[in-house]
């Protein structure tokens, strides 16, 4: 037996017999409530950065606190840095035998109190100055526990410098020594409303495999809920992935928390800073990885950090813009909340991480004068908006679609790219793995699909069955193979080969919308059409977009890549740049007649979301920075009864300022 797993073993034993026990409290946490929508930033002392703990200033912090939420900020991220809480050191004899582990004072650990498990209660202290200034400012408290990483640093106590943090057995112990001892004694404060595993774990270590991220994962929720059970277990992680033989993965932190997290900036993520932070691509993207983590966890999930690196990306006028855009935006798209990255500006600090990294200086709401930058108005006008709707929470969007992601494709620029495709064409979709569980739509969408055997072939014939039923099924190829295809499509695939160039797109007369482009794509399927219709060919006539009847629904079946070529070339979600929507609006034609307001304005983005059958809350957003008209086609029945934000249209055509929204009631 490797003893080295024992450790790792156990504490997932604890977690497993502990998840069984979770209270309905925190199930009704303002955090994980569907509906409701938190509005905060993160925080480190406006003083000190990182140094807050070492150099605490209760004075500093209740006036960063006073400032914040007299600007509309109700939660605050913040993080006991795990070397300043535990500050084990390792004392060693002979031969470099360790000796013992002392808290940095050449003694050994104490045999009582907080001590004896490496803990400081000097800065347990200064924690509970904070929770209880905290609650004196009406400020909920996110806690980050294990902060070991944090603006491109790594933190670990000195003890365990060295070592592998997320799977050596010593590290293991540390941690939930630290995690237990922590939350016993904040548990009872009233400020904190949830445990966060802390600031972006993953980066710690590289890990190689799933099974490594899902013990680490199991040790932290199990200690947190072995200590409080009361209060939700947060992921803290970004960028998890979708695929099966990932390392961090959205359904493994799904299973093992209450609420996920998205930390979307455009600088760091593929394929999301190719446009204008002001732009549609830029803002989509905070609500498209949401969406994807949430739906694809079936837990709910928060934009926990967000915001925009530095002057060099934007001005204050376009990061207030973006703010103001994306706010509605993840309100609208069902986001638990956003959090700003972060509180105050830290460009004076001449210690590492600020002293090296380039673009954590600036990326506050606030100067380090005090001096409020144009983000902050927009967080408090949000806030304060939020504060005034006439419910408490916003009723679910109308998603009528599935967009299903498949192995062998690159999953998040296909999820990514296929959001914002639907939003320009007008409806509203959920997203889910293939060979799960299929859930119910009227649209089912296989984007860009890709590999040998992107689905299994159970699943497909569960695809199928909903299509005979009167489902309709979109595919868009990037040379991957899938069962009994040509007979359902009622074609015959003559030749398949390696395409020289790219693929030239033109649409016949079957299709209402104009469309020329050029796109690449990696084989040329030569088909035989049969009993189907053509709606875009190639220059040789070979058909290229094809919509087939199967039972009481159809098919189309799209021959190029549309999405991952989208997403990889920049300006294709300019407004009238290219006609790529087009595809979307003609698969999706009928649930978009369905809805309560269509319009053609591909910059304006709708949901909507039904209080009761006579009555809907729709909000549309302009996702780009210019002033926008469009005209609204209303749903026989309905009609617009007011407008929560934005002047009540007098008539159906209607204008939208640049990077603003209109939230309409409507009733019949």
């Amino acid at each position: 037996m490797n003893i080295k797993k024992i450790p790792q073993f156990i504490f997932s034993l604890t977690f497993l017999f502990l998840s069984a026990s979770f209270s309905a409290f925190a199930q009704k946490n303002i955090l994980t409530t569907p509906g409701t929508f938190s509005i905060g930033c993160n925080y480190w002392a406006s003083h000190a950065g990182t140094h807050m703990w070492r150099d605490w200033k209760a004075d500093v912090v209740e006036a960063d606190f006073k400032q914040l939420s007299e600007n509309g900020i109700k939660v605050l991220r913040v993080f006991p840095l795990w070397p300043d809480f535990q500050p084990i050191h390792r004392v060693y004899a002979d031969e470099g035998k360790l000796k013992f582990i002392s808290l940095g004072d050449d003694m050994p650990l104490p045999t009582t109190g907080v001590g004896r498990n490496g803990m400081s209660e000097k800065q347990l202290g200064h924690f509970k100055e904070m929770t209880v200034l905290a609650s004196k400012y009406k400020l909920k408290l996110v806690v980050g526990l294990i902060t070991g990483w944090m603006s491109g640093q790594l933190y670990v106590p000195p003890a365990l410098e060295g070592k592998d943090i997320l799977t050596d057995p010593e590290s293991l112990m540390w941690q939930r020594k630290f995690v237990t001892t922590f939350i016993e004694r904040f548990k009872d404060q009233e400020s904190i409303v949830a445990w966060d595993f802390g600031n972006e774990c993953n980066v710690m270590q590289k890990l190689d495999n799933s099974y490594q991220a899902y013990a680490w994962s199991s040790v932290i929720s199990g200690a947190i809920r072995s200590a409080d059970q009361t209060r939700p277990v947060i992921s803290g992680m970004h960028s998890l992935k979708a695929g099966e033989w990932d390392a961090w993965r959205i359904k493994d932190q799904g299973e093992l928390t209450d609420l996920l997290t998205t930390h979307p900036y455009s600088l760091w993520t593929p394929y999301a800073s190719q446009a204008g932070i002001n732009t549609m691509r830029t803002i989509l993207h905070g609500a498209a990885e949401t969406r994807l983590y949430s739906d694809l966890s079936g837990k709910p999930a928060l934009l926990e950090e967000t915001g925009v690196m530095g002057p060099m990306t934007g001005s204050e006028t376009t990061k207030a813009a973006f703010a103001r855009t994306a706010l509605f935006s993840n309100w609208a798209n069902e986001c638990q909340g956003t959090l700003w990255w972060c509180a105050y500006d830290q460009l004076s600090f001449s210690f590492s991480p600020y002293n090296y990294s380039s673009v954590e200086g600036e990326l506050g709401l606030i100067k380090e004068d005090r001096t409020p930058k144009p983000v902050l108005a927009e967080f408090k006008k949000f806030s304060s908006f939020i504060d005034k709707l006439p419910f408490k929470t916003l009723p679910t969007r109308k998603a009528e679609a599935v967009c299903i992601l498949t192995e062998g494709q690159d999953q998040w620029p296909v999820a990514y790219s296929s959001f914002i495709l639907a939003k320009q064409a007008g409806f509203d979709f959920e997203f889910q793995k293939a060979n799960e569980e299929l859930k119910d739509a009227k649209l089912y969408m296989l984007p860009s699909l890709k590999g040998i055997d992107p689905v299994f072939k159970g699943f497909w014939y569960k695809l199928l069955e909903k299509v005979k039923n009167g489902a309709a099924l979109y595919l868009s190829m990037d040379d991957a193979y899938l069962p009994t295809l040509t007979e359902p499509l009622g074609i015959e695939i003559s030749t398949n080969t390696l395409r020289s160039g790219d693929l030239q797109f033109t649409n016949t007369k079957l299709m209402t919308e104009q469309m020329n482009f050029a796109m690449p794509a990696v084989r040329k399927y030569e088909i035989i059409s049969k009993n189907n219709l053509i709606l875009g060919k190639e220059p040789d006539g070979n058909p290229a977009f094809i919509e087939s009847n199967y039972g009481k629904g159809k098919i189309y079946f799209l021959t190029l890549p549309l999405e991952m070529n989208a997403i990889s070339k920049a300006g294709s979600f300019d407004d009238g740049a290219y006609p790529y929507n087009k595809i979307y609006k003609k698969i999706a034609a009928p649930i978009i007649k369905d809805r309560i307001i269509q319009q053609e304005n591909t910059s304006v983005g709708i949901t909507e979301h039904y209080i009761s059958e006579s009555e809907a809350v729709v909000i549309l957003i302009n996702y780009n920075p210019k002033n926008t008209e469009t005209e609204l086609k209303l749903k026989d029945g309905w009609k617009i009864s007011g407008s929560l934000y934005g002047e009540t249209p007098k008539a159906t055509k209607i204008s939208i300022n640049g990077n603003d929204a209109l939230v309409l009631t409507c009733k019949r």
